[in-house]
């Protein structure tokens, strides 16, 4: 099988496979659609156990950004960049400036910033090569981190699945947390201070001890995440989480997290729906980190200070926009991840050039 006849394909404009043999830089950098504009998108480090699983996941995550971006309304198509390494033992000065040698190679077509594994000290980095590198600090137009940005989206997603799924708020609501790192931690405090009941679970023993001495939240073993008993599951960590054998087990009414590509496959979306499950559309409800970014973006490109106003509103917006898909899936009888979809695609059609 060709890269082009792979399912994940799905009409990329290009991808790019970067090898440096000194530092030992091996990534991916997917670019889907620039109809919008530039692509955009974090750069994510992982241990692949292959060449093909990185790919693949370069190409899924790139997809959803052009989604994510067009649901968003940012003047940016999607693109991402995987790095074929273990952030353990491979990080290095040299490693990060070929990445950004690479991205300033594509000539402005793909913006990067930080996503798993990479982190602002990388990213200064990556800056030292190129231009088209957002989520740095210390310059006017930096955007911080942006996961508070996220999580704040993805409470705020959340809170509105609850009221039309469940007709309530989040007092004594059980939520399980799959995945308590930088926005499952801070979507575990803000779910906390709102009177919500957590169970959280994490691989990474240190988060998930700062979560618990935070919120007092009980935690599992992360594959018994799916038995616990909880009104709203919120998927926090890698892709693929909800699958026909996770939801033959989970119990939760409402799916609402921040993590990227929930859906195993496409019929999961059709089988929540069917089964009177509403599904916060993932890329949707975590838009938030990218509209920070977009917004380093735009002051960078006219050399202007970052403007929070401007994240405040377009994420406002993005919360009506989510508002609205849950109220046309229950009008029309469609499930939220294609009512999402559509409205992705039109927007990218509208402005295809």
């Amino acid at each position: 099988m060709t890269l082009f006849d792979s399912a994940a394909f799905e009409g990329h404009e290009s991808v790019n496979a970067v090898f440096h043999a000194k530092s030992g830089l091996k990534a991916i950098i997917a670019v889907h659609s620039t109809a919008r504009g530039p692509a955009a998108g974090g750069c994510r480090l992982w241990p692949y156990p292959s060449a093909e699983a990185a790919l693949t996941d370069a190409l899924r995550l790139s997809r959803a950004m052009s989604y994510k971006n067009a649901v968003a309304d940012l003047a940016h198509g999607g693109g991402k960049a995987v790095i074929i390494a273990d952030g353990r033992t491979d990080k290095s000065s040299a490693l990060f400036e070929a990445f950004g040698s690479a991205v300033e190679g594509l000539g402005g077509r793909y913006w990067t910033a930080e996503d798993v594994g990479v982190s602002p000290t990388d990213l200064a980095a990556v800056a030292r090569t190129t231009r088209y590198v957002a989520g740095l600090e210390g310059r006017p137009a930096a955007s911080g981190d942006p996961s508070p940005v996220t999580a704040e989206g993805v409470f705020r997603g959340l809170t509105l699945a609850v009221g039309r799924a469940l007709g309530r708020d989040l007092k004594g609501l059980r939520v399980a947390v799959q995945g308590v790192g930088h926005v499952g931690g801070f979507l575990a405090a803000k779910l906390h201070s709102a009177g919500a009941r957590l169970i959280v679970c994490d691989v990474d023993q240190r988060a998930l001890r700062a979560v618990v001495e935070g919120t007092g939240a009980q935690t599992v073993a992360p594959e018994a995440i799916f038995d616990v008993d909880a009104d709203v599951f919120a998927p926090c960590a890698l892709g693929g989480a909800l699958s026909h054998a996770t939801l033959d087990r989970l119990s939760a009414r409402v799916i609402a997290g921040g993590a990227n590509n929930q859906l195993a496959s496409a019929d999961v979306g059709e089988r929540l729906h069917a089964e009177g499950r509403l599904y916060a559309p993932d890329y949707v409800i975590n838009g938030g980190g990218i509209i920070n970014v977009a917004a380093e973006i735009r002051a960078l490109e006219a050399q202007e200070t970052f403007d929070p106003t401007w994240v405040s509103a377009k994420l406002d917006r993005l919360m009506t926009t989510l508002d609205e898909i849950f109220a046309r899936s229950a009008e029309e009888g469609r499930p939220t991840d294609r009512i999402a979809g559509e409205i992705a695609e039109a927007r990218m059609a509208a402005r295809a050039h």
